[in-house]
């Protein structure tokens, strides 16, 4: 009987554990602005609501900023396709690591860290913001810090084309306390962290 309990208690925690992702719906592929007026729209904001993302809204963004649009290759560049840009998304009920092959969400820091991202104070209350990281066992450091350009300005882009979203990139932020809090080794360096919202 209390081998039974046990059992049922790990188990418990293992549901626990796996309940804490978020699979988020099949991205959007289509629509949007054209390109070129998409371009002409982009700019940068540093004034967002208090509001979550929804998952459709936050599946779409994450595809076009790291997603997977062929099955071996992602919808950014990256040299000689090492795909060694890994995104961290902090939202206000946690961190997590986008799994753009299964298009999840991977828990990785429960509670609100905003805080430890940036300085800023808007980035205190914004809903979203992205830790991007290079994985230097996959490439180098120049080829990480031009390929996570890819990712911004795909995020840019995307806001652009929503209309109702905006974004910045911010390098305004404690790497050291970033790389800490997210137990990081020497090997994983923190490029730039960006916020994401709606638009005041």
């Amino acid at each position: 009987m209390r081998g039974m309990l046990l059992s049922l208690v790990i188990l418990g925690f293992a549901i626990s554990a796996i309940a804490q992702d978020i699979t988020l719906p099949a991205p959007k592929k289509t629509g949007g602005k054209p390109l070129m007026e998409a371009l002409n729209q982009r700019q940068t904001h540093r004034q967002f609501l208090n509001k979550e993302l929804d998952l459709q809204t936050l599946s779409n963004l994450l595809w076009a900023v790291n997603g997977f649009n062929r099955e071996d290759k992602r919808v950014v560049p990256t040299s000689q396709n090492k795909q060694e840009i890994d995104l961290y998304v902090v939202l206000e009920r946690g961190i997590y690591f986008y799994d753009g092959k299964a298009n999840t969400l991977v828990e990785k820091l429960k509670g609100d860290h905003r805080k430890s991202v940036g300085r800023q104070d808007f980035v205190h209350t914004a809903p979203v913001n992205f830790i991007i990281v290079g994985d230097l066992n996959k490439n180098s450091r120049d080829a990480a810090i031009i390929d996570a350009g890819f990712l911004v300005q795909n995020a840019y882009l995307f806001c652009a084309s929503e209309g109702n979203l905006g974004t910045v990139v911010r390098a305004y932020f404690d790497k050291e306390e970033v790389k800490k809090l997210m137990n990081f080794t020497d090997k994983h360096e923190v490029i730039i962290t960006q916020t994401i919202g709606y638009i005041k």
